[in-house]
């Protein structure tokens, strides 16, 4: 018999053990109701606290009592997954400088692989968005990246988007009420598509007003040129984001190490990185319990070679790991995998800090517990619209959702509170940008 009015309200340490008793509770009585819309939880821990124990604060409770109605409107069902990832068993190579690397011919051949797959996906009407069988794992993800950017980014900030893609994320960084944007991609179409849609030009933005800050669009590998050179009237940024791409850069340490030195070089101290990539250690932990060498359900499968038929991956070789990733109705192209504390220990050479790391199912739960993200959730509509016709996260998308893990690193070197923030307007920004505005860099 949980409701709102058998909570009382006071302080507590244990609101994430308390919030897993609750879930399980909640879930047990949902799923005997029946009912048809299930909405995902995380298996809850064994040490289950009993209710009648612990009483939250007042502002815990609020985004508590949010979630947990709206998870009873909507419903919950089992995840196969746990919140946390397992350890993973990669041990970081020793540091090698910063030295430079031969790149091997086959690598650019993948990278322009990859940009060709990304410039030949179309774009979609609202209606075929809608029709979309991982439509809501599109507004999930869209909902991390929102959270990440409301968290991290603050007005008249300088924004660097490496992968920037399409430009989908333009649209939050205008409402984070930034003060500058440059965006690189190394897709043709995919940075034509960017300009369309930061002018307004693209049919599904004409009702759209006019972005309210300047940019500046490349075209190029962001993981082999050297940008600080090509972005030095541009630098430095207030914060960089890389959106479900930085495993790109892991098919060797040159482009690894390209990859990051170009992010500490244009971020000023105190500058943070923000990013979701693919969670190496679930991956692994997937592909270790699969009895053949390929994991996945109805919208996503995995597959990796026979080279790694023994399922084992040396510490010594980190990178160039490839597998095969097909997501209904979004991505079809090798990937690698990205050994987290090799990330991190690698991030640490160029000064780039971690300020936290989480799995996507821990990402969701740990900001569904305040209100402005539960109202944001809403919004997006990754649940549906709350009607029980209406369809939600499926149980096979919350499975590809935790695949993925958000980060966080931070520059050293500078005052968090961004005493040494340049605001302003770049003088390289346009307000408008025609072709010839974009610039093309030589790889």
């Amino acid at each position: 018999n949980i409701t709102k009015s058998t909570l009382c309200v006071c302080s507590c340490d244990n609101v994430l053990r308390l919030r897993n008793d609750l879930q399980l509770r909640l879930s047990l009585r949902l799923q005997n109701e029946q009912q048809p819309n299930k909405w995902p939880q995380i298996q809850p821990q064994t040490n289950n606290t009993n209710i009648n124990q612990f009483c939250f604060d007042s502002k815990e409770a609020k985004g508590l009592f949010a979630y947990f109605e709206f998870g009873m409107k909507r419903g919950f069902s089992q995840s196969p997954s746990t919140s946390t990832p397992p350890s993973s068993r990669f041990k970081p190579n020793p540091p090698g400088g910063d030295s430079e690397y031969d790149e091997e011919e086959s690598t650019k051949n993948f990278a322009r692989k990859v940009a060709d797959h990304y410039s030949r996906r179309t774009n979609q009407t609202l209606e075929e968005r809608e029709a979309s069988p991982i439509i809501h794992l599109k507004k999930l993800n869209n909902w991390i990246k929102s959270v990440l950017i409301q968290l991290y980014a603050r007005p008249d900030d300088a924004v660097l988007d490496l992968a920037c893609g399409k430009g989908g994320d333009l649209i939050k960084w205008d409402k984070a009420r930034i003060g500058y944007y440059v965006g690189i991609d190394i897709a043709e179409g995919s940075i034509e598509d960017c300009r369309t849609r930061y002018n307004g030009d693209a049919d599904h933005h004409q009702r759209r007003k006019k972005f309210s800050f300047p940019s500046r669009l490349l075209c190029g590998d962001c993981f082999e040129v050297e940008l600080d050179k090509i972005l030095e009237e541009d630098a430095p940024f207030d914060i960089c984001s890389c959106q479900f791409a930085m495993h790109y850069s892991w098919t060797t340490e040159a482009r690894a190490r390209r990859a990051l030195a170009n992010v500490s070089a244009l971020l000023r101290p105190g500058g943070v990185f923000i990013g979701t990539m693919p969670d190496a250690n679930v991956i692994i932990k997937k592909l270790r319990q699969a009895e053949g060498m390929e994991i996945g359900n109805s919208v996503y499968w995995i597959r990796f070679g026979e080279e790694y038929s023994q399922k084992k991956f040396k510490s010594s070789s980190p990178f160039g790991i490839e597998y095969v990733f097909h997501l209904e109705d979004a991505v079809d192209c090798p990937e690698w995998i990205v050994p987290f504390n090799i990330f991190k220990s690698l991030a640490d050479e160029y000064d780039l800090e971690l300020v936290f790391v989480k799995n996507s199912h821990e990402f969701v739960h740990e900001y569904m517990k305040k209100p402005e993200f539960v109202e944001l959730m809403r919004r997006l509509g990754a649940l549906g619209d709350g009607n029980q016709d209406q369809s939600t996260l499926s149980a096979d998308e919350w499975d590809a959702a935790y695949l993925y893990l958000s980060f966080v690193l931070r520059k050293r070197g500078g005052e968090s509170d961004g005493g040494q923030r340049r605001g302003g307007r770049r003088k390289n920004g346009k307000m408008n940008l025609s072709k010839d505005d974009v610039l093309y860099i030589d790889n």
